[in-house]
């Protein structure tokens, strides 16, 4: 096989194909996307100094 004939057929295989738009890849980025600005916003309401502890239930001293 010449050197031609290999280019020829490598720049047929990397040809671009026009693929279908698939609705539902669509709807999934469109979701993640949505759920990182959602996290993305809890994490710039909290900010990076805000520690959630949880505090032990007080126990009475009477039996």
């Amino acid at each position: 096989m010449t050197m031609q004939a290999q280019i020829d057929q490598a720049r047929q295989a990397l040809a671009d194909v026009e693929s279908k738009p698939n609705v539902m890849a669509t709807l999934g980025a469109a979701a993640l996307a949505a759920a990182a600005a959602v996290l993305l916003a809890g994490v710039m309401i909290l900010g990076p100094g805000v520690a959630i502890e949880d505090q032990p239930v007080p126990v009475s001293a009477t039996t």
